[in-house]
């Protein structure tokens, strides 16, 4: 039996949300030093293997989950998600301890899968929220993921304020922690969205012909190339930055950030991304297309890639974090746009499963960005930021084309509904 959802059911998803990105946002700056205290080959073969692990899952697992979450309802996929984040992360604290590789990849896997649930998030917000409200609530996931990204990088500075010496299980443990608490939560706390008529008629809790007719689709199809090429070009980022401010990267000695300079610009980051979609994009929500959103954001996403690519040459800080506040506050416009347009575009029997597909294209986005920024980083310095702005540049024009040309979804198949 369903209830209709309220603000306590809310803030659990956006809990559970922010611990799927606390637990990323902790990695990503302790990435080298777990590299250099795990003593991992000089290659990067394995520092990168882990890295991608975590999206790798991502990748498999989130169609599967929203999928399942049509057929079973949102809350037990969302809860089965946080109690593997309890897991995962404790296990992740267990594995500094033992310096254990081995374990320490086993729990990057396991928060991988866990953290797939995101898209069964991105799908109760659809369930609870009315077209017009759509991209608000999408903003809404777009805040915890910010304010995620902005304390893990905090968390991971306190483990280790020096930039030397082993982080020790508090990373892990605080995650884990977190987990719990947000399980708590949703035990008592979160009712399930999906209405009994919403509920696909067929028993299989994956049903690749009916994901892969809706695939099929062009409006879908156009938003899922879409974002792809947006999620590749701000994965190159993500992945490049830490070692583009922290030391010398193709001959070009632009910045030497130290340790905790490279945290605090990771938390920066996603402070704007948080203050973006939390304040700017829920506001204006209703008032905006998301059409507007996401031409608007693809087109500060250029600019602000070129900008880097000068504030490299020009060794210009100053310059560095306009450019940054430019790329993050364009991909925070972007992602609950392109989100909406997605979710008011599927069959709401099969929602679940086209934003798990969304999802699923995201972490693929990620793991080729990363995979690729970094050997172009070590071509040149400003290499990845020029290829991101000329793939943003293509990302303008196939937004443009999507939302000229895309209606929400109608069940009668009737074309009167008015484009986003």
């Amino acid at each position: 039996m369903t209830a209709a959802p309220g603000k306590r059911s809310l803030l659990v998803v956006f809990l559970t949300v922010f611990i799927d990105l606390l637990g990323f946002g902790i990695v990503l700056p302790l990435l080298p030093i777990y590299a250099q205290d795990f003593t991992l080959d000089e290659s990067g073969l394995q520092l990168g293997l882990l890295m991608a692990s975590f999206s790798a899952m991502q990748f498999l697992c989130a169609p599967a989950w929203g999928r399942l979450s049509d057929r079973i309802g949102r809350r037990p996929v969302i809860l089965v998600g946080l109690a593997g984040s309890v897991v995962f992360y404790s296990l992740f604290g267990w594995a500094t301890v033992l310096r254990s590789l081995p374990l320490l990849f086993v729990s990057r896997i396991g928060a991988g899968v866990a953290g797939a649930t995101i898209s069964t998030a991105h799908a109760y917000i659809a369930d609870s929220t009315s077209l017009a409200n759509r991209s608000k609530g999408m903003a809404l996931i777009g805040m915890a993921f910010g304010l995620g990204f902005t304390f893990g990088p905090l968390l991971g500075y306190l483990a280790v304020p020096t930039g030397t010496g082993a982080p020790g299980p508090g990373p892990g443990c605080a995650a884990a922690g977190l987990s719990a608490v947000a399980l708590v939560l949703a035990w008592f706390l979160l009712p399930e969205s999906l209405r009994p008529d919403s509920r696909p008629a067929e028993r299989a809790w994956l049903h690749v012909a009916s994901l892969r007719s809706a695939l099929t689709t062009p409006l879908i199809r156009a938003l899922l190339v879409a974002i792809f090429v947006c999620v590749f070009s701000i994965a190159k980022l993500e992945t490049t930055l830490a070692m583009l401010i922290k030391g010398k990267v193709s001959g070009n000695t632009a910045f030497a950030f130290t340790f905790q300079q490279v945290c605090l610009t990771f938390a920066y980051i996603g402070l704007v991304l948080a203050v973006v979609q939390g304040l700017l994009v829920r506001r204006l929500a209703g008032r905006v297309s998301e059409g507007s959103f996401a031409r608007a954001g693809a087109a500060l996403e250029v600019v602000g890639f070129l900008l880097l690519t000068v504030a490299i040459d020009r060794h210009a800080t100053w310059l560095l974090f306009l450019a940054l506040t430019l790329v993050v506050a364009g991909f925070g416009c972007l992602t609950p746009a392109l989100n909406s347009l997605l979710s008011r575009r599927s069959d709401p029997a099969r929602q679940g499963g086209i934003l798990g597909v969304g999802q699923s294209v995201s972490a693929l986005a990620r793991i080729l960005g990363s995979g690729i920024g970094i050997p172009l980083l070590k071509i040149g310095a400003t290499l990845p930021f020029y290829t991101a702005a000329g793939l943003m540049a293509l990302g303008l024009w196939l937004i443009a084309r999507a939302v000229r040309g895309g209606r929400d979804f109608s069940a009668s198949g009737d074309d009167h509904l008015s484009k986003a």
